[in-house]
């Protein structure tokens, strides 16, 4: 079983399910164990990678970078997702006192060529910017897109968090399609599916990225009345549906959303990689189950 491909733009095919690498530098491996992991998600049809320039204190893509550059010929095969726009404080920037947001022309030009010195790649697939900021001036955003994209540095861009409000503001700026939102989606968390995003994801034909699809973990260890509650639901819809892993389910409920929404799974542990694969195949509607929806 492999992931499937999911076409993200004309020329762009993305993995369906996608790796993330936020907490890399928290599963210890060596260089050369990284490079076996991303062999082993590549055999798995995961090709696309999602990173930001701030992920492990500005050090993961400097990590995966120094893996792929062992095995050079896998640039050609993976997808490079990163994001830029928070600056954190950091011993790193022993200048900075607080943790704020840049979107100036100079940052997001300079975050780029970092993640692409850092990940040891000629070019990032999809360019996104983190969150959206209260002074954000999207000419100045437009100005920088256009400078990595002529000179080939980024193929695609797109935004993470955004509402569609602030989504199509920042379009009518800009030359580039926006082709994805990299959003919060959890039976846990149904932000999105309240502030209409996912109605203008479908109406607008854009597939979402999800962060978080599990909750962080909260559903497997639930202490809340919620909680406790969405386990419970979920345990029971994943009996009738003769399902050994309740993360099926949850993958399952996301990946049957019309939307076409693209998780993300940022475990090291190969097994959970699979799962979310496996779910793939699963084809729920969980209204069908008898159950509230979770």
């Amino acid at each position: 079983m492999t992931s499937e491909k999911v076409q993200l733009a004309p020329n762009l095919n993305v993995s369906r399910i996608i790796h993330g690498e936020m907490r890399l530098q928290e599963w210890n491996l060596t260089n050369q164990e990284l490079l076996s992991f991303i062999k082993e998600c590549l055999d798995l049809g995961v090709t696309t990678f999602d990173h930001a320039d701030i992920y492990g204190n500005y050090s993961c893509e400097e990590a995966f970078g120094r893996a792929i550059k062992l095995e050079p010929a896998l640039k050609d095969q993976i997808q490079i997702v990163s994001k830029c726009g928070i600056k954190l404080i950091s011993d790193k920037f022993p200048d900075r006192s607080i943790k704020h947001y840049d979107y100036s022309y100079d940052h997001i030009v300079s975050s780029a060529e970092n993640s692409l010195n850092n990940l040891n790649i000629d070019k990032i697939d999809v360019f996104l910017l983190h969150r959206p900021a209260p002074f954000f001036n999207p000419e100045e955003v437009a100005k920088a897109f256009d400078k990595l994209f002529t000179s080939g540095k980024v193929l695609h861009f797109g935004v993470s968090n955004f509402t569609p409000a602030q989504f199509e503001a920042l379009q009518s700026h800009l030359e580039q399609k926006l082709i994805t939102n990299q959003v919060e989606v959890s039976p846990y968390n149904l932000e999105h599916f309240e502030n209409g995003n996912m109605d203008f994801f479908s109406m607008e034909e854009i597939k979402p990225m999800a962060w978080s699809p599990l909750a962080g973990g909260v559903i497997f260890n639930p202490e809340t009345d919620k909680e406790q509650r969405l386990a419970s639901v979920l345990r029971d819809v994943a009996r009738e549906l003769n399902i050994e892993h309740v993360d099926s389910i949850i993958y399952a409920w996301l990946l049957t959303h019309p939307a076409k929404i693209l998780p993300i799974v940022g475990s090291g542990k190969i097994n959970r990689i699979k799962t979310a694969i496996d779910a793939e195949q699963i084809k729920i509607w969980a209204a069908s189950t008898g159950h509230n929806v979770p």
